[in-house]
C-alpha cells in the first residue's frame, strides 16, 4: 500500500536516497529543502520515475512558510501518513571555542525545525487516528561525544522531544520514533571537520580525533545505504521509539547503557584518541 510520505531536508544526502527508494516503490513523496538546485533536480527524477509528488524550496526556520506547506499538502493529498524530520546542520569544534550565534542556528533548525514540522501535520494524524513521526536523530542523542558538543545538545533535545511526545499522541494511534546511526558519509559534515588554529589549547586533541574519524569513516555507510535501512523503518509494522541502522551506534549505545561511567569514558576517549 502506497504511502504519502514528507522529508524535510530532502534534496540531498539521506533524503533524497531515501525519496528516490520510495518514489520507485509508488510512495508519494513530499518534502522541501532550502537547496533549490537540490529540489529542481529531484523533481527532474521523480517526473522521470513517474510518481506522485510534492516538492518546495523552503527553510525549516521559516515558521509561516511551513504553515502554507502543511495546508498545501492536506489539500492536495487528504493527508500525511509519515513524517520525517530530516532537516540538519552539523558543527565541530571545542565548545570553549564555539560561537554562540551558530549554535543558535542549530537549535533553530536542528530541534525547533522537529517540532515544527511534527506540530504542523499532528492534527490531521490525531484527526484520523493513525500516522508517524520519525526524527533523524544520531547516537550522540544518548553518548556525549567530545568536540561535537553543540550537535550532542541538540540531539539529546530532540531525544528529549520525541521520548516525551511519544506518551502524548500515542493514544490517537500516532506513532513516534527516533532514527541514531553512529556515521554515515554525507555533505551535512563537509568542510567543518577542521582544526583549530595554533596556539588552541585543544589542537592537539583534536587532530588526534579527526585522524581517528578518518578511519572510522573508510568502513562506514553512505546515504544509499543509510535510506535502504530508514526506509524499512518507515514501512515496518511497529515504529520503535529507538532505531539503530548500524553496528558502531548499537555498540556504543550498548556500552552506555551496561557498563560504569568511569569504563565507558574510558572506552570512548580511547577508541577516539584523545586521553590527555
Amino acid at each position: 500500500m502506497s504511502q504519502n510520505v514528507v522529508i524535510t531536508g530532502i534534496a540531498g544526502g539521506i533524503g533524497y536516497e531515501v525519496a528516490m527508494i520510495l518514489a520507485q516503490s509508488g510512495d508519494t513523496v513530499i518534502g522541501f529543502d532550502r537547496n533549490d538546485k537540490g529540489i529542481a533536480r529531484l523533481k527532474k527524477e521523480m517526473g522521470r520515475i513517474g510518481t506522485r509528488h510534492f516538492l518546495s524550496v523552503l527553510d525549516i526556520t521559516d515558521g509561516k512558510g511551513v504553515a502554507k506547506f502543511r495546508d498545501a499538502v492536506l489539500k492536495e493529498f487528504g493527508a500525511a501518513d509519515v513524517v520525517v524530520s530530516n532537516a540538519a546542520v552539523a558543527s565541530f569544534g571545542a565548545f570553549e571555542e564555539a560561537d554562540l550565534d551558530g549554535m543558535l542556528r542549530s537549535l533553530a533548525i536542528n530541534v525547533v525545525g522537529t517540532a515544527a514540522i511534527f506540530k504542523a501535520f499532528i492534527p490531521t494524524m490525531r484527526k484520523r487516528g493513525a500516522g508517524r513521526l520519525i526524527a533523524m536523530s544520531s547516537f550522540t542523542s544518548i553518548v556525549p561525544f567530545p568536540f561535537e558538543s553543540v550537535d550532542t545538545a541538540c540531539n539529546f533535545a530532540v531525544e528529549g522531544l520525541v521520548g516525551a511526545l511519544r506518551y502524548e499522541v500515542e493514544p490517537f494511534g500516532i506513532e513516534v520514533g527516533l532514527i541514531e546511526p553512529s556515521i554515515v558519509v554525507t555533505d551535512l559534515t563537509a568542510g567543518i571537520h577542521t582544526v583549530p588554529p595554533a596556539g588552541s589549547p585543544y589542537r592537539e586533541r583534536i587532530e588526534r580525533f579527526l585522524a581517528k574519524d578518518r578511519e572510522m569513516k573508510k568502513d562506514a555507510m553512505g546515504p544509499a545505504q543509510a535510506a535502504q535501512k530508514i526506509v524499512k523503518i518507515i514501512r515496518g509494522k511497529r515504529l520503535k521509539l529507538h532505531n539503530r541502522i548500524d553496528v558502531t551506534s548499537a555498540l556504543f549505545l550498548s556500552i552506555d547503557k551496561f557498563l560504569p561511567a568511569g569504563l565507558k569514558d574510558g572506552i570512548l576517549l580511547g577508541q577516539m584518541d584523545i586521553k590527555p
